[in-house]
């Protein structure tokens, strides 16, 4: 390809060969209509095809385009052309590089032609060849036609000797003369086809020229049509950002609207000649005009005084607002609203005022009620007169109620005291089975009749409703067996058959309040009992569901006894509410027992139910929810009191007027290894307080000659001493626990007495205070304090049993602990935090168990949550982070050191003592 080719901005159009333009990589920039014929594309779909990948061997025309680029052309490389919906065609390919203006390559034109059709320059290549060959020819002819001329002169010479071969040359040189014109012939029709071809190139120039021509007037065309784009979009964003505006300002005054026309008070817009301009529909109701009525028309016409009402309105312009001006609007039917008269003028954008805003607030209801207050006024000042008079006796009839409720209490705890009390000291003596579970039951019963008369003793209680639960771990089922065993004496009595239907799948020990659910099914049982003459009682518990935490129970008691009509079913639970007025009379009972069944239920969560038949039975029936524990129930713990050392030479001071008391105290202290006076009223121990020092004092409350506040009251004030005092109250009442508290006493214990609780009372205040007897002298050199230890082995204390047991589980513990505390080392050192999440995981228990405090457990655990985190997160852990590791592993190593040191002297002092030497002869 020429390098006229190449510039001719016509012939990529109309040649018949394939033209392309393409770019530095390859892109095709613009072709002829051979082009789209043979890619099968659309023309504004071919800019940007990848030219290379028309071809078969795209990386060969690839590097060739590389040699156009760099070399400036080449001709006639024969490729193998794919085009569209055709076979693959052989083609040459020509190519000439193009350049920008400033003279770099900015791609190449390439020319594709069928390799099986003739090319022109070829055909004329052959013609200037045959002509040359010819010009050739001639000359040979005219250096024959010399030798001719000689030889004609030869022959002349010799013209009789060579006539024959003259007559031979004449005719060669006319056959000469045929080929010559032959040739000349030939040569004209090359030279027209020359001319042809010459004319077809300048053809094809023109039509580059006109293609050229025709791109730059498209790519002028584009840049306007770009131009005129722009400006439409930039015409296009300012109608949108227009119509958000008004979109924006619609939904403004939308809202405006709606906020005037939501308003119950009347609101008008007034023009500065005092013509209503708009208005909202309270305006219309209250003058009863419609709006084409009131706009335009007098403002001041629709008052009662319209002279006071212009005054109003001239006041609005002279100042630019008025509030709450009082005046009346008159409806058009008569009647007559007060309202208060807001105003303030508007303006627009330059700050002229155009008008005025007026609020007329309707003030018609408040008045009316403003004249009911002050009439209720009255009658609540009268009222208040009346209430403090019934409050006064009200309060009289409250202190007389809690002085009964108190003396009642004292009066039935001090027998329950005897009973409760000795039936603990008895169950720590040598008994028979029988005997054991015989006390057992009457624990129970005791405590169950203590919690009774609690509820119904305890005034603030029974005033407020409220009602505590205890939540203890406890064994059900001989809870169960216990309560129902109390009943067989009289199951046999009336010839009953009981059974006891208990599931097995239930957890042994329950976390929940075993005293509730003793007074709930001794009502339901006893109820049982008493309405059954004939048949059979079952008791019956059922796990309906359960999960890792909680179990959740149904307890049903099935008689067969009278049964109940439908009609009392639901009013059986009320207060003082039997099945019928015959039942107590034939039967007896208050008709509590169903009532505080259903209190106790509920208050816990729990639902309670019947169902009955006449005359074939009932079943009472509830569901409660229970905890799930690991722990021991306290049934389970040793009955002994374990006594803390140094404290065996304490003296006790027991103020208590009942001997049976008396003795019920002695047997418990002596039991905890303490010394105890004995006072029968409060005047005998302030002699006795007098005259010898104590380090305790056990106050009753209700006694002869002197009670326990009177006494308490008095040492406080008048000895000036401070020793301990803990009250022994059979009253429980919120009352005398502030008068408790308030004459002086440190603390309180309810009767029937518990002797862990007692003792755990004890031992705190004689830790607290220093004996009241005279120390001993000191040494002259005093040491430090012993340090505070940091293990209690109770727990192991307790389920080994035995010391060499409890040596061996200590000897385990001394092995372990110091490894586990390595592992944790090392795994903070090295980062490993697999490692450290598995050590402090198989540590954490192991502080529980030699009875450590629980903060240095807390603190393992956020190592090993630490340990987690970072593992989650997969990234290195921040110098903050490893400081707080390394610090909460400094006390972890430092307690687990006094630990061990511990363990080992408990340790020795488990171990036998060593057998003496044999002495050596």
């Amino acid at each position: 390809m020429t390098e006229s080719e190449t510039n001719d901005p016509a012939r990529p159009k109309a040649s018949p060969d394939m033209v392309v333009t393409v770019d530095l990589q390859g892109g095709i920039v613009a072709c002829n209509e051979a082009a789209l014929t043979l890619t099968g594309a659309a023309r504004d779909a071919v800019p940007g095809i990848d030219f290379f990948r028309l071809f078969t061997e795209p990386e060969a025309l690839r590097e060739l385009h590389h040699e156009v680029v760099t070399q400036g052309a080449v001709r006639d490389v024969p490729l193998v052309l794919r085009p569209a919906r055709q076979a693959p065609t052989q083609v040459l390919v020509s190519g000439a590089a193009t350049k920008d203006e400033d003279g770099n390559a900015s791609g190449a034109v390439y020319q594709v032609r069928d390799a099986a059709e003739p090319s022109w320059a070829t055909a004329l290549g052959l013609a200037n060849q045959e002509l040359a060959l010819q010009q050739l020819e001639k000359a040979k002819r005219a250096d024959e036609l010399l030798l001719a001329n000689e030889e004609l002169a030869f022959q002349n010479d010799e013209k009789e000797k060579r006539a024959q071969e003259l007559r031979a040359a004449n005719q060669e040189l006319a056959f000469q003369n045929d080929e010559k014109e032959k040739r000349a012939a030939e040569l004209r029709i090359a030279n027209r086809e020359l001319a042809f071809q010459n004319a077809e190139k300048e053809k094809r120039a023109q039509e580059l020229l006109i293609a050229n021509a025709e791109l730059a007037f498209q790519n002028e065309e584009k840049e306007k049509r770009a131009a005129e784009l722009v400006v439409a979009n930039r015409e296009l964003a300012f109608q949108n950002e227009e119509k958000v505006k008004r979109a924006a300002e619609l939904r403004v005054a939308n809202y405006a609207r709606g906020l005037i026309e939501a308003s119950r008070d009347p609101l008008i817009t007034i023009s500065p000649e005092g013509k209503i301009t708009d208005m909202n529909q309270a305006t219309v109701n209250i003058t009863g005009l419609d709006r084409a009525r009131l706009i335009g028309s007098d403002f001041f016409a629709y008052f009662t005084d319209p002279q006071m009402a212009r005054e109003v309105y001239q006041e609005v312009f002279a100042r630019g607002t008025v509030a709450d001006a009082p005046l009346t609007l008159r409806h058009q039917g008569g009647k007559l609203t007060d309202v208060l008269f807001n105003g303030s003028v508007y303006r627009n954008d330059e700050g002229r005022v155009l008008g005025v805003v007026v609020v007329a607030r309707d003030v018609t209801e408040q008045k009316r009620i403003a004249s009911e207050l002050i009439e209720a006024r009255f009658a609540a000042e009268r009222a208040t007169v009346l209430a403090e008079e019934a409050q006064a006796k009200a309060e009289s009839a409250v202190k007389a109620k809690q002085q009964f409720l108190s003396n009642m209490s004292h009066e039935i705890r001090t027998p329950m005291n005897a009973i409760i009390g000795f039936t603990k000291v008895v169950l720590k003596t040598e008994l028979t089975d029988k005997q054991r579970e015989y006390l057992t039951a009457i624990k129970l019963s005791g405590d169950t009749l203590i919690v009774l008369i609690n509820d119904i003793l305890d005034l603030a209680k029974v005033d407020a409703g409220k009602m505590t639960f205890e939540q203890i771990p406890f064994r059900l089922a001989a809870s169960v067996a216990a309560m129902v065993h109390l009943f067989e004496a009289k199951c046999q009595e009336k010839n009953l058959a009981l059974v006891l239907d208990y599931d097995p799948r239930i957890p042994e020990v329950l976390l929940g309040d075993p005293v509730r659910l003793h007074q709930i099914i001794l009502n339901l049982v006893s109820n049982a009992v008493k309405f059954t003459s004939a048949g059979s009682i079952t008791v019956g518990v059922r796990r309906l569901v359960q999960d890792a935490d909680h179990v959740i129970l149904e307890f049903a008691v099935t008689d067969t006894g009278i049964g109940i009509e439908q009609a009392q079913l639901s009013a059986v639970f009320d207060d003082f509410q039997q099945a019928s007025s015959g039942t107590a009379r034939l039967y007896g009972g208050t008709g509590l027992g169903l009532a505080i069944v259903k209190n106790l239920v509920e208050a816990q969560g729990g639902t309670v139910d019947v169902k009955s038949r006449v005359g074939v039975g009932s079943t009472f029936s509830f569901v409660l929810r229970f905890g799930k524990t690991t722990a021991l129930p306290e049934a389970d713990l040793p009955l002994a009191v374990e006594q803390e050392p140094g404290l065996q030479h304490a003296r006790i001071l027991v103020v208590e007027d009942i001997a049976l008391n008396q003795l019920l105290m002695k047997t418990l202290l002596e039991d905890f290894g303490f010394h105890m006076d004995v006072a029968v009223d409060g005047s005998q121990a302030l002699d006795m307080l007098r005259a010898a020092p104590y380090d305790l004092v056990l106050m009753d409350l209700q006694m002869p000659v002197m009670n326990g506040f009177e006494a308490t009251a008095y040492i406080r004030q008048e000895l000036g001493l401070s020793v301990p005092i803990i009250a022994l109250t059979a009253d429980v009442t919120s009352v005398d626990v502030a008068k408790c508290q308030a004459v002086g006493m440190n603390d309180y214990i309810t009767k029937p007495i518990d002797d862990r609780l007692l003792y755990r009372k004890i031992v705190k205040f004689l830790k607290q205070d220093a004996p009241a007897q005279p120390a001993a002298p000191a040494p002259a050199a005093a040491g430090p304090p012993p340090p505070r230890s940091c293990v209690n082995l109770d727990y192991l204390k307790r389920i080994t049993k035995s010391d060499a047991r409890l040596a061996e589980m200590l000897g385990l513990y001394l092995q372990e602990i110091p490894q586990l505390v390595q592992a944790v080392k090392k795994a903070l050192a090295e980062k490993d935090w697999p490692g450290l999440k598995l050590a402090a995981h198989s540590l954490i228990p192991t502080f529980a168990t030699v009875g450590m405090p629980p903060e240095f457990e807390l603190i393992t655990k956020s190592m090993q949550s630490t340990a987690e985190q970072l593992l989650a997160s997969g990234a290195g852990p921040s110098q903050e982070t490893m400081m707080g590791l390394l610090a909460a592993f400094s006390k972890i190593e430092a307690v687990c050191a006094q630990a061990a040191r511990e363990l080992e002297e408990k340790l020795l002092a488990l171990a036998p003592p060593a057998a003496p030497a044999p002495e050596a002869r």
